[in-house]
């Protein structure tokens, strides 16, 4: 049934194709087409407009207009759909950048582990990595990896600071990093929204380091909760300069 209600317009003069806004609607309503961002269907977009912040030419804009009404169910089945299809990636974007690749890597059981022929290269520099894209901006609210998933935030100085990263934090969690001080705020905090919204997150820690440009970070995260209308456990991480531990609450 169609109705007029809020929804997403597109200036294809303006749009370049850059892909942007495709991981940005949590929904799935956008894709690149003929280099072109396209509104998939009415019915996937909820017209709140998630997407705009991630626009660099301005291309994206909310309109009334007589369209289809936002259909929940749809957009679930539609997004199923869309994982069972990817398997463990789904492909690179029209632009043609390999971030935007995301890929699930495999986890070795511990007789895998244990069985493994043994590298001098590896010994104590095992990654914990299970996932890729790490960027918040690149990451898809609807990405598999997210999905029930303990979620570590990383101010990007931390991983360089924090020797034993992977050992003792990243280990048994989903990661997402980025830099506070120089990226959008605004534009992370309706990232975190639409993940929590989305991925039923089951618990956030937040490590940043003990410099005031990270401080803002464990904010944006809690503001995003707010957003999503989620209460989700959250433990926050300072770091020192030199790489130690200052604070973990």
């Amino acid at each position: 049934m169609k109705t007029v209600r809020k929804i997403i317009e597109i200036d294809e003069e303006l749009c370049d194709g850059c892909g942007n806004c495709v991981p940005g609607c949590a929904e799935g309503a956008l894709q690149i087409i003929d280099g072109k961002a396209r509104v998939v269907s009415d019915r996937y977009c909820d017209g709140l407009g998630a997407c705009i912040g991630e626009c660099p030419t301005g291309a994206l804009r909310i309109i009334e207009r007589e369209a289809e009404a936002f259909d929940k169910e749809s957009v679930s089945k539609y997004l199923t759909g869309k994982e069972s299809d990817m398997g463990d990636t789904i492909d690179t974007l029209h632009c043609g950048c390999p971030s935007t690749t995301i890929q699930t890597f495999e986890t070795l059981t511990s007789c895998q582990e244990a069985n493994r022929p043994a590298d001098i290269m590896e010994i104590g520099s095992k990654s914990s990595l299970t996932h890729w894209p790490v960027q918040i901006r690149l990451v898809p609210a609807n990405a598999p990896f997210l999905k029930g998933s303990n979620l570590l935030i990383l101010a990007d100085c931390t991983a360089v600071a924090f020797p034993t990263l992977h050992r003792d934090l990243l280990k048994g969690k989903v990661v997402m990093m980025g830099c506070p001080k120089f990226d959008d705020v605004q534009d992370y905090i309706r990232k975190f929204a639409d993940v929590f919204r989305t991925a039923d997150i089951k618990s956030v820690t937040t490590v940043v380091m003990e410099v005031p440009c990270c401080s803002g970070l464990p904010m944006i995260v809690k503001k995003g909760m707010e957003a999503a209308g989620k209460e989700i456990p959250m433990e926050e991480v300072v770091l020192s300069t030199r790489g130690t531990i200052l604070k973990h609450s």
